[in-house]
């Protein structure tokens, strides 16, 4: 495969780049299946040239989101502007959106440059101006050695490519990109993922990116939308999201998080022995049962034989450990020094300090002492 970073600078010194993308706004989208509210008043705003990913677990609505933008589906209600510009009422073939999905969707008939010029022919340019174009644009995404391949002579992240070059070269207003990374294998995934990046930042066009996976968004996207149910629980830049979620829903769902009962009192909660004040501005009711949320980095343990927790299991991650540390009821992950996780055996006793200025509390979760995120 195509170095990802000879890629990034083969677009040619023809190709001028937009100045800045579109922008987009979706105003209280509804979209009702039956009993089903897939989108239930989605307001969202993403920037020109801005690359958002929508995250969140299968059925909260994210794909509709999309299919909506794309003019695939037909809203109950609420508007998809553009520009300005109401796209609600507008069929999928005059919005100008390009488009690639978790299925490649390639002609097999077609060889790849034909595959890429497609779009440009369905737009009735020459024939010769738009084979030009699909060269220009499949040696922009690193492929110019496989014009004369067809589909099955290809490999997936060949194949995905090509789909990325089709959908760059009618050079859309936005450029919607609904899993397309799912189907392949963990190398050409993270290989591709950096492509697509460094195309859609050197072209400047908006981008929005659907996906189920977590590591995608976050090393992806400028901002994360983070949905449940039909709705936004938080939508931020991947550090923030991470950092400071604002809702239990995506702690969990973002990331690695241990969940620990505990007391509210007084404007803060009992942690393994340490006072922790609590985050955000909504406090529980003096005295409630709750669970704080705390991620791996958040915690600290020191080897004591008379400690308070054990160590239950070890996970070599690399240049750090994450050790599952049973504290009475509840298991807890906590990320160490690989050299500390290496002296540590299963059933050693250690001391778990909190160390994050402020942790999270949401309702406490029946069983959740033995839960962990």
């Amino acid at each position: 495969m195509t170095n990802v970073n000879e890629v990034a600078t083969s677009l040619p010194l023809t190709h001028t780049p937009p100045a800045s993308g579109s922008r987009v706004e979706l105003d209280q989208l509804v979209r009702v299946y039956g009993s089903v509210r897939a989108l239930d008043g989605f307001s969202l705003t993403i920037e020109p040239g801005e690359f958002v990913a929508l995250l969140g677990p299968s059925g909260c609505g994210k794909t509709t989101v999309l299919r909506q933008i794309a003019g695939f589906e037909q809203l109950d209600s609420g508007r998809v502007l553009v520009n300005g510009q109401d796209l609600s009422n507008v069929s999928a073939q005059k919005r100008d959106m390009g488009m690639v999905f978790q299925s490649y969707s390639l002609f097999p008939n077609m060889n790849a440059l034909n595959n890429v010029a497609f779009g440009l022919r369905m737009r009735h340019q020459r024939s010769s101006q738009r084979l030009a174009k699909a060269a220009e644009v499949l040696e922009m995404v690193g492929l110019s050695d496989q014009a004369k391949k067809y589909p099955h002579q290809m490999s997936g992240g060949q194949q995905q490519r090509v789909a990325l070059a089709r959908a760059l070269a009618i050079e859309p207003q936005v450029l919607l990109l609904d899993e397309p990374l799912s189907a392949l294998d963990a190398k050409v995934r993270a290989e591709l993922r950096d492509q697509i990046r460094m195309l859609q930042k050197r072209l400047s066009i908006t981008t929005i990116f659907v996906t189920h996976d977590q590591e995608e968004a976050l090393s992806m996207a400028d901002r994360v939308c983070v949905m449940s149910k039909g709705r936004i629980e938080q939508m931020a830049t991947p550090a923030v999201l991470y950092r400071h979620p604002n809702t239990a829903f995506v702690a969990q769902f973002v990331g690695v998080s241990s969940r620990v009962p505990t007391l509210y009192r007084g404007g803060s909660v009992d942690i393994f022995g340490q006072a922790c004040t609590v985050r955000g501005d909504e406090r529980p009711t003096e005295g409630a049962e709750v669970d704080a949320i705390l991620r791996p980095e958040d915690l600290t343990i020191e080897p004591d034989p008379q400690g308070i927790g054990f160590v239950t299991h070890k996970s070599f991650l690399g240049a750090t450990t994450r050790l599952v540390v049973q504290v009475r009821e509840t298991p807890v992950r906590i990320d160490v020094r690989s050299d500390q996780g290496e002296e540590l055996e299963l059933g050693a006793h250690v001391n778990v300090k909190v160390i994050s200025r402020d942790v999270l509390v949401a309702a406490r979760v029946e069983n959740s002492a033995t839960q962990t995120a």
